[in-house]
């Protein structure tokens, strides 16, 4: 006697069978690990990509990535409170003079969020009315960039588009 199964039952059956005998990838003898594809997070970044900017920036701070690396920013802080962040570029080697008045950052510290303004400091290669660094004198500011527990977000308008990058926490590089 032959039993015919139907072909709606039949497919799901031999997809499982194939998927179980093939471990779905997980064979721990297998050494190849699977590319991450590129997915966009819900702060816009692509976080499956690698970067192609140095992790320390020309005035040797730290980079934060702007939108999906269109931009960069660099944060240098020391003992001292002073907080500057410079505007660059893709690459995050050139400077990038925008229009606006101040930058923000955004720190939660201790389960409550705290806003910092930071005012235009024109470098003297910046056009008029326009400025890539800003900069204020903050300890409780720098405090927060160090701590671990504390968060970070840079937010600031370039041409009209508004951009928010994650301050990262590194101790890799003495800061200045």
């Amino acid at each position: 006697m032959i039993c015919r199964i139907p072909a709606l039952i039949a497919s799901p059956i031999v997809v499982c069978a194939a998927l179980t005998l093939s471990g779905c990838g997980n064979n721990a003898t297998q050494n190849e690990v699977a590319p991450t594809p590129p997915t966009a997070g819900g702060d816009g970044h692509d976080h499956g990509h690698a970067h192609a900017h140095p992790s320390e920036g020309p005035h040797h701070g730290d980079i934060v990535e702007l939108g999906n690396e269109e931009y960069h920013a660099e944060i240098v802080h020391g003992d001292a409170g002073a907080v500057t962040v410079y505007v660059l570029d893709g690459a995050a080697k050139a400077a990038v003079p925008i229009d606006a008045t101040e930058v923000v950052l955004n720190v939660t510290h201790d389960g409550k969020p705290e806003q910092f303004q930071l005012p235009a400091a024109p470098e003297s290669s910046d056009p008029q009315g326009k400025s890539s660094k800003f900069s204020i004198t903050n300890a409780e500011l720098a405090k927060h960039l160090d701590d671990e527990h504390s968060s970070a977000k840079l937010v600031l308008t370039i041409a009209g588009k508004q951009f928010t990058g994650k301050v990262e926490h590194h101790h890799e590089h003495a800061h200045k």
